[in-house]
């Protein structure tokens, strides 16, 4: 019913919307010049209206940075201090406090120049953005394919988007106004869709010769190689200081219809922002492009997040990272200035510098090595004292059980979640991480030969510090096929893995989770493994067995630590499958189970 409401609201307001076309402003589709400065003008000119759709007539519109908006966030997950000191980005389409506008592409594609953001809405309401393509003139990914690979040579064919050039006998990955220096590889096998990590070093360290225009020979040490005839070698730079989108502390959000070809970095970032309904969002290369990778990162990313996240009919397949990835972030507690007042440091190189707390926010104390929630307040002030640090006052004194080294996580900025009828696959690392306590559904998705785990559940203060407990959690009526391949032998489809270095008897961080009617097609035995969690429940799930790949070291079918209430029941498993069932740190009254089991450790 919500989702409907949404849904009838923005036709509503297109439907009562003053069309404000681009043509009007000097953007004409298809004439290779400049769009940015009339684009502005034509954003500029929804601001009069109460609703407005900005129309592009179908086509092609070029965006450079040169008279591009510039703007000065920081956002979560992406660079470091030394990485990016500075925290300048282009943005192509920027739109700062407007409501009720609909950027309606009409099929158009939008191509982007050097490095830039392609648009940012920051402290905006209602707004909609739908049928247009998105792509690079360089993509910030350079690719090339393996023809011939020896120990002492690699013939390779280099994709035309990736410009080089070889200067005293090497090759060097450029783009406009920029150069690859921090290398990071990957190789993707395209017949199986396979991504696997790799290495530019022996190709850094060799000797290039073009011996045709596009084809490039290597001569050096190729023995550890591990590239096959065919494969595709990926390479990035690994800093991440440009995103492919960005929307930060805004509410009621609608992608529709929205080809994601290339993203520098990471890609469409959603930082502390409300209601975001993304539906038909294609995180994939162009079709007939040839390219095999679409973004650096992560697809869909979202730090800090409230209300409703719906992610439908998305598809993911071309990325180095994740393709959806929800989460918090914990503060480590520095110093307690007095029974009201904290200070608080963010303590991941690449998550600083935004307000995490508001006043009014409410926040969860806990232990950071045990994930030990113990109390709750709520904040009356909150100040950015530096990049790193953040000034808390609360509304009433701390527990006394409160320390220093201690994390604050805010609990009012935690979405609920639904993804569904989606396709994840070509990811080198997991389909779906979640950490989030409010309510999640993940159904009728595939995920298809995902790197990693087909999904993770972490929460953390102590590593990357993402928070978030997940406390009602239903995947049901998924499909997963042969994910795991790059982790194993932990290469569990679902892994429930939160990082709490003790665990406490009888407190859980995570509960309330259920996996039931889903089919799993394996070719090893892990299946799930789960840490400190209460009320799993794995039923009515289907196990189907495939070759894909030969099986790994006999690993038990279910591992779990330090879990309770955990139910493994009515589930159908192929002839001979191991369905052992290994425990630690739990007696037989923690687990019922209708297939055998090995003993507990305790």
């Amino acid at each position: 019913m919500k989702k409907y409401l949404i849904v009838l609201l923005f036709g509503c307001l297109q439907a009562n919307a003053q069309v404000i076309d681009v043509t009007k402003f000097g953007v004409n589709p298809n004439d290779f010049t400049d769009a940015t400065t009339g684009v502005k003008k034509a954003i500029e000119a929804t601001r009069t209206q109460k609703n407005s759709i900005l129309n592009f007539p179908k086509g092609r519109y070029d965006f450079w940075p040169d008279n591009a908006t510039e703007t000065h966030y920081y956002i979560s997950n992406t660079s470091s201090e030394v990485e990016f000191p500075v925290k300048k980005q282009r943005v192509g389409l920027y739109l700062k406090g407007l409501k009720n506008v609909t950027i309606e592409g009409n099929g158009s594609v939008f191509v982007f120049h050097e490095k830039m953001i392609s648009w940012v809405l920051d402290e905006c309401m209602q707004i909609s953005i739908q049928n247009l393509s998105v792509n690079y003139e360089r993509p910030g990914m350079s690719e090339m394919t393996l023809k011939e690979v020896s120990d002492t040579s690699v013939v390779a064919n280099i994709h035309p988007d990736s410009r080089f050039s070889i200067l005293d006998n090497h090759l060097l990955w450029y783009g406009e106004k920029w150069i690859t220096k921090n290398y990071h590889a990957a190789l993707v096998r395209p017949q199986t869709g396979m991504l696997l990590y790799s290495s530019w070093n022996p190709f850094l360290n060799s000797k290039a010769e073009k011996i045709a225009p596009l084809t490039v020979k290597f001569k050096g040490d190729f023995s550890k190689f591990k590239g096959r005839i065919d494969e595709v070698l990926t390479i990035r730079d690994t800093y991440r200081d440009y995103v492919g989108a960005f929307i930060n502390r805004s509410k009621n959000i609608r992608l529709h219809n929205l080809h994601m070809n290339a993203m520098h970095g990471l890609g469409i970032v959603s930082q502390f922002s409300e209601n975001l309904d993304y539906s038909s969002v294609f995180v994939e290369p162009e079709k007939g492009s040839g390219r095999v990778i679409a973004s650096s990162a992560d697809g869909l990313h979202f730090s800090g997040c409230k209300g409703q996240i719906t992610i439908n009919h998305c598809r993911f397949n071309g990325m180095h990272d994740d393709p959806v990835n929800v989460h918090g972030t914990h503060l480590k507690v520095t110093e307690i200035l007095s029974p009201t007042t904290l200070k608080l440091r963010f303590m991941h190189h690449q998550s600083y510098g935004f307000e995490a707390f508001i006043a009014g926010d409410t926040v969860a104390y806990l232990h950071s090595a045990s994930l030990q929630i113990y109390k709750q307040g709520v904040v009356k002030t909150a100040k950015l004292i530096s990049e790193r640090e953040m000034l808390l006052e609360m509304e009433k004194p701390f527990s006394a059980e409160l320390k220093v080294g201690d994390a604050l996580e805010n609990i009012t900025w935690t979405p609920s979640v639904t993804i569904k009828n989606s396709r994840f696959e070509g990811t080198i690392s997991r389909g779906t991480l979640i950490t989030t306590r409010r309510k999640v559904v993940i159904e009728n998705n595939v995920y298809y030969r995902t790197g990693m785990h087909a999904i993770l559940i972490e929460n953390d203060a102590s590593g990357w510090y993402e928070s978030g407990r997940v406390m009602n959690l239903t995947i049901r009526n998924n499909q997963f096929i042969e994910c795991g391949y790059n982790s194993s032998p932990n290469n569990y489809v679902i892994s429930i893995n939160p990082q709490n270095k003790e665990i406490l008897s009888g407190y859980y961080v995570h509960k309330n989770i259920t996996i039931e009617n889903n089919t799993f097609k394996v070719y090893d035995s892990p299946i799930l493994t789960a840490r400190s969690t209460s009320g799993l429940v794995f039923s009515n799930n289907k196990i189907e067995k495939t070759d894909f790949l030969p099986a790994g070291n006999n690993k038990p079918a279910f591992n779990f630590i330090g879990c309770t209430a955990v139910k493994i029941i009515n589930n159908h498993f192929y002839k001979g499958a191991q369905t052992e069932i290994k425990t630690n740190l739990m007696t037989g009254k923690d687990i019922k189970s209708d297939i055998v089991s090995v003993p507990s450790i305790r």
